[in-house]
């Protein structure tokens, strides 16, 4: 995708939120300029990991962020989302915090391209709402997500309680 789309489509994409966990709570014991240097750190990680990874960061949130992989690189960037956590995870844990990423991951189709005066891009739609809403303890995928995965890498999810999302098999938090 193009940095600044000339006009706004409909297309379908890998969407993708990401927030830490306990960030709230950890803050209050920060002073401000300790918080504002953990966000840039945090900020400059997912981004790099992103991007190399064919994504694009859509924006930051707070701890939070917005990220997207077109289509034809949404299979593989499923299979790394739990890579993408670990690595998270163990950068708090070098910033001694004791934070996780939560992932909620979901295919669909979304508006995507300029908003606002200046044009900022940005996606809009039901099915980015859905990605928003979907219950995270570690990482989760809506079935459409899922089902972006080869059928070897599916291997490593289970299938998780109503609404039906995906979980990882195995143990996604950093080893110390």
């Amino acid at each position: 995708m193009a940095s600044k789309p000339a006009s706004r489509a409909e297309v379908p994409l890998l969407i993708v939120f990401g927030d830490l966990s306990r960030f709230a709570l950890t803050a209050r014991n920060m002073a401000g300029p300790a918080i504002a240097d953990f966000i840039d750190g945090f900020y400059r990680k997912v981004e790099r990991e992103i991007t190399e990874s064919r994504g694009r960061v859509v924006k930051f949130m707070g701890d939070a962020f917005l990220a997207v992989w077109e289509e034809q690189n949404s299979g593989a960037a499923v299979a790394a989302l739990p890579a993408l956590k670990l690595s998270i995870d163990q950068w708090c844990a070098t910033q001694g915090v004791d934070m996780s990423l939560l992932v909620k991951a979901h295919f669909g189709t979304a508006v995507a391209g300029p908003f606002g005066l200046d044009g900022h891009f940005d996606l809009i739609g039901s099915e980015v709402n859905l990605a928003a809403t979907l219950p995270a303890r570690t990482i989760s995928l809506s079935v459409e997500a899922f089902r972006k995965l080869a059928p070897e890498a599916r291997r490593g999810w289970q299938k998780h309680s109503a609404p039906v999302v995906y979980i990882p098999a195995g143990d996604v938090r950093p080893r110390t």
